[in-house]
């Protein structure tokens, strides 16, 4: 299982079925369902298939996480550039604006 604190395995019995339900701690008081399957026969069949949906679930929010933070770096890269290059302008209107007096 899972390490997060964030997101855990639920397994419920419903009748003669078992349910599996993928969950993601919202708050301190609140969790939230992100992923569920039922309809398994047995406790262990509905483990396995938990475990294996949620190191699947977890590997999908991390690529995620990694192209977030790729596109955020990028941006944020992009901005001090032209940051730089408007100060740069700046520099260059005021030497020009010297030049005329």
């Amino acid at each position: 299982m899972s390490d997060s604190k964030k997101y855990g395995l639920r397994v419920t019995q419903v009748e003669n079925t078992w349910k599996t339900e993928i969950t993601r701690r919202m708050t301190a008081t609140k969790t939230i369902v992100s992923k569920s399957q039922d309809g398994f026969a047995t406790e262990a069949e509905a483990i396995a298939w938990g475990e294996q949906a949620l190191q699947g679930f977890l590997s999908k929010q991390a690529d995620r996480n990694k192209r977030k933070t790729e596109k955020h770096l990028k941006a944020k890269s992009l901005a001090a550039a032209i940051a730089a290059e408007s100060a740069v302008d700046e520099d260059e209107i005021v030497d020009e604006e010297d030049d005329f007096n």
